[in-house]
């Protein structure tokens, strides 16, 4: 053997006796997360589905880990104010972010400055991919087919089309519903759900459009006729087709939208890749099955599977995000 092998050799061990230390630190301290309180923050206002998602999937990763999670509620601009938080918030898995697909993605559209960067601030560990958001109209319109829609909204020459809010999926519904079928379908802007459904039980508006959960009050009360679902069946309303399955063309109508859990941007992969399976593990208990149920949701998906989703949706959010021709604030 020579004498440069057994120099090489020499370096060689001493360097990984250097670097061993270190690698066993780093490895003991994310296999410790988490090592005190975890803070959730939620970037919408409590009592509403994002909310109680945040408080029933921390319930569950909280008896998981042995350490107590707080959700915190900073709701504002459109979960923006939320995001920030966590974007700035140390890197080490303490603090977790709460939001919905606006937050994610549509905030780059509507925003010239939000704050922070999603693909260099946030890290995406879990989603819940979105229900079917009905379209419901009045009953005094006669409609209860896309095709029927189209030809009231012909008609009448304008349509109310209730969203809650600028930017949302029903303000993109609109708009792409007059692309394809050159209507004159106007979008009737609220803060919320509820005041968008009250504005269709007083007669204010035509047609509305938003979760199955909030349109209770309508479909209950018969003062509402759901007359198509946006990309995604209803189990609960078996008999109306989505938009496409009745002749609508836009990629828009085949995303789903999402609610999810992200991290600090640097937070190591062993950290993101326990709370993702924390999420999934938590699709079983029976307080989270509750909520996913009440709000007809399906169940939080692994790392791989959300981020395949983001990145498979977030062109057509844009696309049809920047077809609105709205300047960002």
């Amino acid at each position: 053997m020579s004498a440069t092998f057994n120099r090489r050799r020499f370096i060689a061990a001493g360097t990984a006796a250097a670097v061993t230390p270190l690698l066993l630190r780093r490895a003991s301290a994310q296999a410790a997360w988490p090592s005190r309180q975890i803070r959730m923050i939620c970037s919408y206002p409590a009592g509403g589905q994002t909310d109680l998602l945040a408080r029933a999937f921390g319930e569950f990763v909280s008896k998981q880990v042995g350490q107590t999670i707080v959700v915190e509620n900073k709701a504002g601009a459109a979960g923006s104010i939320g995001a920030q938080e966590v974007a700035r918030a140390a890197p080490d898995g303490h603090t977790i972010l709460c939001s919905i697909s606006t937050t994610y993605v549509m905030n780059r559209v509507m925003m010239k400055n939000p704050g922070y960067d999603m693909d260099k601030d946030l890290t995406l560990v879990s989603v819940i991919p979105g229900a079917g958001l009905l379209l419901i109209a009045s009953p005094k319109s006669g409609v209860t087919t896309l095709d029927e829609f189209v030809a009231f909204a012909r008609k009448s020459g304008k349509v109310n089309f209730g969203t809650y809010s600028a930017g949302s999926a029903p303000h993109m519904t609109v708009n792409e519903l007059n692309r394809q079928y050159g209507l004159n379908i106007e979008p009737i802007h609220y803060r919320g759900e509820a005041p968008m459904w009250t504005g269709l039980l007083e007669g204010t508006l035509d047609v509305a459009m938003g979760s199955y959960t909030a349109a209770q009050p309508v479909l209950q009360s018969n003062r509402g006729v759901g007359f198509a679902v946006h990309s995604k069946k209803v189990d609960a309303l078996p008999d109306v087709k989505t938009l496409p399955e009745q002749g609508a063309t836009s990629k828009f109508f085949t995303i789903s939208g999402f609610t999810g859990w992200a991290l600090p941007k640097a937070v190591p992969q062993p950290i993101v890749d326990r709370l993702a399976g924390l999420c999934v593990a938590a699709n079983q208990d029976p307080k989270v099955k509750e909520v996913l149920s009440t709000f007809v949701l399906e169940p939080a998906l692994g790392f791989t599977e959300s981020n395949a989703l983001y990145q498979r949706e977030l062109p057509i959010w844009m696309e049809t995000g920047q077809a609105l021709g709205l300047q960002p604030a």
